[in-house]
């Protein structure tokens, strides 16, 4: 009868120390393979919306050119004066030189003062 208590209390702490391992190897994966793939994923999502017309790109194919026309799944490369080749959005590899943000022009005539000086002082 002692002896049947004594395996109880033991067994307890045999399936803990089984499971721990485990436990410990999911810890690992997340952390060195989970996660860095997800920032990953999110810093290339993050370049993929932030294209615009006149980005100059390069694709995974490795063809260079810049960003004429945009819809939400193809991109319009001009590649050079005469060439525009269309890509799927998710070709794009990574941006080389971004298009300067457009500038907001003044919703009315801008007043201009002219300075005038007095030559009788």
């Amino acid at each position: 009868m002692i002896n049947l208590a004594g395996e109880a209390a033991g067994g307890g702490s045999g399936a803990l120390g089984m499971i721990l391992p485990f436990v410990l190897m999911f810890a690992v994966f997340y952390f060195l393979l989970i996660r860095p793939q997800q920032k990953k994923q999110k810093q290339r999502n993050a370049l993929l919306s932030s294209v615009k017309k006149g980005d100059k790109i390069s694709t995974i194919g490795g063809m260079h050119g810049t960003i004429t026309e945009l819809t939400d799944d193809t991109v319009v490369l001009r590649v050079n004066d005469t060439t525009k080749i269309t890509f799927e959005r998710s070709a794009i590899s990574n941006v080389i030189t971004s298009a300067p943000a457009p500038t907001e022009k003044p919703a009315g005539p801008v007043k201009t003062e002219k300075l005038e000086s007095n030559p009788e002082q």
